[in-house]
């Protein structure tokens, strides 16, 4: 009779990298917790649970005493307001930086009072967490300096948390991966929806621009330096299979494992990356004129892009990622399948479809 399989938890399985992941972990019983039910035909258990409320600290950890998972893969987290609907920032910070620390205290408290203990907790931070402006490629020792747009904020503080709580996690491997931009002909963020010129808000007239296949112009100060900043992405099936990756390999001896997480080969220029997405460039003033830019098309429900991302626009972060090249060692090119230019290149082969997700989503 054969052995059941391990359980793996995926919390935010609804979501779009969860539900890259789920395919990947066949080796494993996967419980999904979400708000809502993922769309798929895989095999999985699925448990509604709302992590920004205090009391889902109680029933994660009955949960999670019960089903007795090896590993918990932390992906609940608020990215774009607009399409998630949670517009309320106090609300927004409940699920991702309160939502997060709870998960933590759930685990700390199953490794404390049971025999089986889980090993292995992954979580993904984001490059935004460092801050827009950087002098030089970000080493994971480097400072966190996120401010102004709430996502980026959500992500530092998060990413603090884990590392301040991993030591109680007794025996549980911990690992936080920074990624840069999701990329992908499935995913859907602001920098995407720039360079796609998506009208991502919920007005009529951005849902008729939509209908019409019509695009926004891709705003930029005017001066050369804003086309030759540099930009990384990431393919977000590159970011599944090293999620799948890291479950697969034994849990690391140290109590905390750090990676900065970009695709393969040399960074994008804007300048690039606008010839690559065929945008239309629209040059402004300056950073001034771009903001009012942004804030006339975000209160008019055009676009889904803040004002707050101003500086993650006009700014330039690149990520070191040696350390994510000797961790993965002779799997690095099978786990990171795509450079970062094939990654932007794949996330406007479905551009319209894209598109009109955006609006439907």
């Amino acid at each position: 009779m054969a052995s059941p399989k391990p359980v793996v938890v995926v919390t935010g399985i609804a979501g779009n990298l969860g539900s890259r992941v789920l395919p990947l972990l066949g080796d494993f019983s996967v419980l999904g917790v979400d708000m809502h039910p993922p769309q798929t035909d895989l095999p999985l258990q699925f448990e509604r649970m709302d992590l920004g409320e205090e009391s889902c600290t109680r029933v994660l950890y009955e949960m999670l005493r019960d089903t007795r998972p090896v590993a918990l893969v932390h992906l609940a987290f608020v990215v774009d307001a607009v399409r998630a609907g949670v517009l309320d920032a106090e609300r927004m910070w409940q699920i991702n930086v309160a939502g997060t620390a709870r998960v933590m205290e759930a685990i700390t408290e199953v490794n404390r009072t049971t025999d089986f203990g889980i090993k292995q907790f992954i979580f993904p931070s984001s490059v935004s967490a460092y801050g827009p402006s950087l002098q030089s490629p970000a080493t994971e020792e480097s400072a966190m300096a996120a401010h102004t747009l709430p996502y980026a904020i959500h992500k530092k503080q998060c990413d603090e948390v884990v590392q301040q709580r991993s030591a109680a996690l007794r025996g549980c491997s911990v690992y936080i991966l920074r990624p840069h931009i999701f990329a992908g002909a499935s995913v859907e963020n602001y920098f995407l929806g720039a360079f796609r010129g998506t009208p991502g808000g919920k007005s009529p007239r951005a849902e008729k621009m939509r209908s019409e296949s019509k695009r926004l112009p891709c705003v930029l100060p005017r001066g050369q330096q804003y086309l030759d900043n540099k930009i990384q992405f990431v393919h977000v099936d590159d970011m599944a299979r090293l999620i799948a990756h890291i479950l697969h390999r034994d849990p690391e001896p140290q109590r905390l494992t750090i990676l900065n997480v970009a695709g393969r080969g040399d960074a994008l220029t804007f300048g690039r990356c606008i010839e690559l997405a065929q945008a239309k460039l629209l040059r402004v003033p300056g950073k001034w004129a771009m903001r009012l830019v942004l804030q006339y098309l975000w209160k008019r429900q055009i676009s889904a892009i803040p004002p707050e991302a101003l500086p993650y626009m006009t700014g330039e972060y690149i990520m070191n990622t040696d350390r994510l090249k000797g961790f993965l060692g002779g799997e690095y090119e099978n786990v990171l399948r795509y450079t970062i230019a094939d990654a932007f290149v794949d996330s406007f082969k479905t551009a319209a479809s894209a598109s009109q997700h955006a609006g439907a989503s």
